[in-house]
């Protein structure tokens, strides 16, 4: 077995390579097993790093060493490779997938915790060529979570307080924008403010849109908000930050699925765990059990379920 340690220096923290090197060697110590450290030069870099590993055969450990975005190159390098698994050792600015762990997601940032973790199957989405394994998002939702980098740059501004920001400076240049959707079999065209594709249950830095959505279910939890006005959205930007859409009804819809298509007359943002696409059709497509994640032994998600492997 080889583990694999990526370390993202433009995390949103900016981890201290030479640190995290020295941390990961401390830990490593007492194992005679194979690792390496690598630091990653460019973006893609570790999703192209991951994929070469992965390709030469053998079973492979990644720990992207950095927050979501980290995570998914990770994701995407190892996707395609029953011989790998990945976790995160989360030190970004707002690490929200581990967040889904609830009160096990501190022992995300414990490296013996996920050396010695368990593997387990989840879902990804895929969505305009790249793979998911939180949440993916279009419309006013895109907009602001692929602009919190931009802010969170700031040492001031923690990743809560960064989408907030995000938030405000969107909200002036407009709320809605017509789309053309295709989900389970009906098709709708008209005006909406987004739409979020959940595979996890954070992001943002905190929102919580389904408190009850699975990574491993097979399905999607997507919501769909129709056009409102700025004033209207501010009223309900709160509840769907806490998961309480099945309050709002008349504005957003829940729909589980295993796929759903959107078509816009331009390219527009498209949110793929925090990171920047764009295009104007937009397929966002469950792959079941699409990559092997590693997570703490004995976690409440680890209970709960049957590993698929587990380190010695």
């Amino acid at each position: 077995m080889k583990h694999l340690f990526i370390i993202n220096p433009k995390a949103g923290k900016k981890p201290d390579p030479a640190a995290l090197r020295a941390e990961i060697d401390a830990a490593m110590a007492a194992r005679a097993e194979n690792y390496e450290v690598y630091v990653t030069k460019a973006p893609l870099d570790a999703a192209e790093k991951v994929r070469a590993e992965a390709a030469a055969g053998g079973e492979l450990r990644v720990y992207a060493c950095g927050g979501d975005g980290t995570l998914n190159e990770c994701v995407n390098g190892a996707a395609d490779y029953a011989n790998a698994a990945v976790t995160n050792y989360a030190c970004g600015s707002g690490n929200d997938f581990v967040r889904m762990f609830g009160e096990d997601a501190g022992r995300f940032t414990h490296l013996e915790e996920l050396i010695s973790g368990e593997v387990f199957p989840l879902d990804l989405i895929e969505a305009c060529g790249r793979r998911s394994v939180n949440i993916c998002s279009i419309g006013f939702d895109a907009r602001v979570g692929t602009d919190v980098h931009k802010y969170t740059q700031n040492p001031l501004i923690s990743g809560g307080f960064g989408y907030i920001v995000s938030l405000a400076v969107n909200l002036v240049k407009g709320v809605n924008c017509p789309l053309r959707l295709r989900v389970n079999g009906e098709e709708r065209s008209g005006s909406f403010a987004l739409a979020c594709a959940c595979n996890g249950r954070f992001y943002g830095g905190g929102f919580n849109p389904v408190p009850d959505a699975e990574p491993d279910d097979g399905l999607l939890d997507l919501l769909i908000v129709k056009a409102v006005s700025r004033l209207k959205f501010l009223t309900l930007v709160g509840k769907y930050a806490k998961g309480r859409y099945a309050e709002m009804k008349d504005v957003i819809t829940h729909v589980r699925c295993t796929e759903a298509e959107f078509e816009s007359e331009a390219p527009i943002p498209v949110n793929v765990d925090g990171e920047l696409e764009t295009a104007s059709r937009i397929l966002f497509k469950v792959i079941p059990r699409g990559i092997r994640f590693i997570v703490p032994r004995a976690s409440a998600f680890a209970r709960a379920r049957q590993p698929v492997s587990s380190a010695n």
